[in-house]
């Protein structure tokens, strides 16, 4: 819950921390406080936008607002992703409730947005705008028999409303309309868009009732959420925000629902992460399964499996939802979020070797199979031959975790080739695999005597960014999960980083990062299981309470990033992989009491 809250743009936007987002795993739309959807990519997350006022200030939306000044309440339903806020004024009170609808059969074969709105007291005029641009291609609007339709290059759309709800005005790129909310009174609204395919026109009857049957479903997926520890009402939030970027159609796993929202504002670190990151899969996969929701952590792990074995000898950094080559990354003529340009889509990191991802693939069947599942015969053989790469690859230099273009001998992508070996002759050992069980535990011995040779500041007591530097890199703190500690060198290694990339919870990616970004929520995560994993779960505690004020400032949905001074949201949202380290931190309390 907001709480009391009287939303205020500035130069035209919201601040990105208070957006809530709706879903139904094929897409997912972003609602402002102010009753505003700045953001959908319909029919898929990585369509183009059809509503891109994130973007730009005047761009595309589906605004329902209160014509006089207000203030809101808002929350999700208990154990759900449905969506309802109070809109509240001098004259009364109305509350909106909102989905994007899945019906009995799962996803429909349409997208559903749908908006039921109730009088709660006294009466409540809402000005409705629905402004959809032309990144689709042309927009041309039509009256047919049934609706008023917009096409929208291969879209067919159309606004359901009842007769109730007053047009001012509908041309071909906007329609605007009026209605006043009555003590007791409902009616619903609702967009529907529909891919080279006839669109159908439900009765609204039918859509309002699939808010509800929706929000049943909801429940009944979180309800069968296995964890029952320590934050579990944080938990259970941080899991049902994560599932709206497991993509229904294939099994693969976003990094983030938005695309060239910026990691400082102005600044030029605008980047497209409606992908699938092998890293950011992974680490969700084990989410998923450590949390119980098995069916999405095998779909997801399938669908990693397929294409990367499908993809050639070695496995990619990213790829599209549906498993294909990322496009090449290119600039959108917008303003961008408060002036922070450019906005890009597509990405670079395509092109680039990361080889910690090695790790986290051996790391996430190793965890399978440790829970009792079972390893088929081609994933089998591809967590062989990853094994037997590693083997070949790890004295290369490569861009790291964070994807950077200096290449250098990353720590922390010497620790992932090192984790897949130790895991690969784990699995090779207990007979999910075969292989070179002996060669494979003889070069883990190999890279952990080199990191400890180049990788270690004596000075700081420290590993540090990559071999030769005094920098330090925060995502050393996750290494503490993997049981690299010896000699206590991860734990003075987390004391370093705390000193110099921390501020109170909030921590930097790097040596130097401040300058050019917020802190980095992730890395907030792995502090706290650092202080968990090494011992002082009291203190990880203190700080994973610390940490969820100002993440609790959007009721769940987490961006990228925070700025410490302002507390303010930066970058993609939500944020995969903010949530599921949240979600690992939350889990590292309950492990190691």
């Amino acid at each position: 819950m907001l709480g009391s809250l009287q939303p205020r743009r500035s130069c035209g936007f919201l601040p990105l921390e208070h957006y809530a987002a709706i879903g139904e795993g094929r897409s997912v739309a972003l609602v402002g406080a102010d009753g505003s959807i700045d953001w959908w990519c319909a029919p898929d997350m990585d369509s183009p936008p059809l509503f891109n006022r994130l973007h730009d200030a005047k761009g595309g939306c589906f605004s329902l607002t209160p014509v006089v000044p207000f203030s809101i309440e808002r929350r999700y339903r208990e154990g759900s992703n449905v969506l309802e806020t109070t809109f509240i004024t001098d004259t009364g009170q109305a509350r909106v409730t909102e989905s994007i609808n899945s019906g009995a059969g799962g996803r429909l074969p349409w997208c559903e947005l749908a908006r039921r709105v109730e009088g709660v007291s006294g009466e409540v005029e809402f000005a409705i705008v629905i402004q959809p641009i032309c990144a689709q291609g042309k927009v041309r609007r039509a009256d047919h028999p049934n609706a008023s339709i917009r096409y929208i290059g291969d879209l067919t759309t159309t606004f359901c409303h009842p007769d109730d709800v007053l047009i001012v005005k509908d041309d071909d790129h906007k329609t605007v309309a009026r209605y006043r909310t009555t003590t007791g009174s409902s009616t619903c609204i609702a967009y529907l868009v529909a891919d080279k395919a006839p669109l159908a026109i439900p009765d609204l009857s039918e859509i309002d009732s699939r808010i509800d049957f929706s929000d049943d479903e909801w429940r009944r997926w979180s309800e069968q959420l296995s964890y029952d520890g320590p934050f579990k009402s944080d938990f259970v939030r941080c899991a049902l925000s994560l599932k709206f970027l497991l993509y229904a159609k294939t099994g693969a796993i976003a990094a983030a629902a938005t695309a060239g929202l910026p990691e400082r504002i102005g600044g030029d670190k605008n980047y497209d992460y409606r992908y699938a990151w092998i890293r950011d899969a992974a680490y969700t996969i084990k989410a998923f399964l450590r949390a119980g929701a098995l069916a999405e952590a095998i779909g997801a792990f399938g669908w990693l499996i397929r294409t990367i074995d499908e993809d050639g000898p070695t496995p990619s950094v990213v790829y599209t939802l549906d498993g294909r080559e990322v496009p090449d990354e290119r600039v959108i003529d917008v303003p961008g979020y408060k002036g922070s340009t450019p906005v890009r889509t597509g990405n670079r990191a395509k092109t680039q070797v990361q080889l910690s991802c090695y790790g986290d693939l051996l790391e996430t069947a190793f965890l399978f199979a440790e829970m009792g599942h079972v390893l088929d015969p081609p994933t089998a053989r591809l967590m062989e031959r990853l094994a037997d790469q590693v083997v070949d690859r790890w004295r290369e230099k490569d861009s790291g975790l964070w994807e950077l273009e200096d290449k250098q001998h990353y720590t922390f992508s010497k620790i992932g080739c090192w984790l897949a070996l130790v895991r690969a002759s784990h699995l090779a050992r207990h007979g999910h695999i075969e292989g070179g069980t002996d060669r494979w535990e003889e070069e883990s011995r190999k890279i952990r005597d080199w990191i400890d040779a180049h990788c270690w500041s004596e000075e700081k007591k420290s590993y540090t960014f990559y071999a030769g530097t005094e920098k330090l890199d925060a995502a050393l703190l996750l290494t503490t999960r993997f049981g690299f500690e010896h000699d206590g060198r991860l734990k003075t290694t987390r004391d370093a980083i705390e000193r110099e990339l921390a501020i109170g919870p909030l921590v930097y990616r790097y040596s130097g990062a401040a300058d050019e970004e917020g802190a980095f929520v992730a890395c907030c995560c792995w502090l706290v299981e650092a202080h968990a994993f090494l011992g002082d779960v009291d203190r990880a505690e203190e700080m994973l309470k610390a940490l969820l004020e100002p993440l609790g400032n959007n009721f769940g949905i987490l961006c990228e990033q925070i700025d410490p001074e302002s507390g303010a949201g930066l970058g993609n949202l939500p944020q995969g992989l903010s949530h599921l380290t949240l979600l690992h931190a939350i889990f590292s309390l309950q492990e190691n009491r």
